[in-house]
């Protein structure tokens, strides 16, 4: 039987992180993984990129097996197609934005790399700014040259780990509807992890709630908010006495240089 076209990821382990994670994400599909710190949110991001090898389980994304551990199987991280932003951006100082996505493009010929090169910088609006280094660009900037270069591996799942936390209040509202709109252009499956509620509420078709390593729902926004399948549900949103109060927050970030 042939895979499904989108993200599966089955994960169990009982330390040194605990792990009972059973999540799925359709193509273009945004699910949101959501739970307080040490949840094992970022965990289960790092295990889809091949970045973490949990002790049983399966994942799989666009018809291919990466993991599974019945079938002995365990492809290497440069070989899943995995676009993966971190929350540092992790950013090549050195090198001008163009210079970044270009880096990620070693699988083509090199008399295409530039013109895809800056097609990407285009779909992230950053034209004008190819040659600017990052410590030449702004936060948001940044994060925007990040995406490009994740996009450029044409992956078959994008991965987003606190994408937003490092920038002020501001600049986070714009990515996030930056965020809306490249997702229409996008038809593979992506999974954000963050800490703010109204953030995935407001981004995802579906959120994935984590606890101690353990999926404990999943389901639209609305369905888990209005209707916490137990307690420990209650507990991990901050739902408790029926007030949506947001996850634990991270400390607000100092305001970012203007021009997000």
């Amino acid at each position: 039987m042939p895979e499904p076209a989108g993200l599966s990821v089955r994960l169990r382990q009982a330390g040194p992180i605990p792990l009972a994670v059973d999540l799925a994400c359709g193509p273009s599909e945004l699910l949101a993984l959501v739970g307080p710190s040490g949840a094992g949110k970022s965990t289960v991001l790092r295990a889809v990129a091949g970045l973490h090898r949990s002790g049983t389980g399966r994942i799989a994304c666009g018809g291919e097996t990466w993991f599974d551990t019945a079938g002995g199987i365990d492809v290497p991280p440069h070989r899943r197609r995995v676009g993966l932003v971190f929350q540092s951006y992790a950013l090549f100082p050195h090198m001008t934005a163009l210079g970044n996505v270009t880096a990620a493009l070693g699988h083509l010929p090199r008399s295409e790399l530039l013109e895809r090169a800056r097609t990407l910088l285009r779909l992230v609006r950053l034209d004008g700014l190819e040659d600017r280094r990052p410590s030449a660009l702004s936060g948001g900037q940044q994060q925007r040259v990040a995406v490009a270069r994740a996009l450029a591996r044409d992956p078959g799942v994008l991965l987003l780990d606190e994408p937003f936390a490092a920038v002020d209040r501001r600049t986070r509202r714009l990515l996030q509807e930056e965020l809306a709109r490249l997702r229409a252009s996008l038809r593979i499956p992506i999974v954000l992890v963050t800490h703010d509620l109204d953030e995935a509420a407001g981004l995802a078709d579906r959120l994935c709630v984590l606890d101690r390593g353990e999926t404990l729902q999943a389901g639209p926004p609305e369905e888990i908010l209005r209707a916490p399948a137990c307690e420990r549900v209650r507990e991990a949103l901050d739902l408790r006495e029926g007030v949506r109060g947001g996850l634990a927050r991270e400390p607000e970030p100092s305001p970012d240089r203007p021009g997000p």
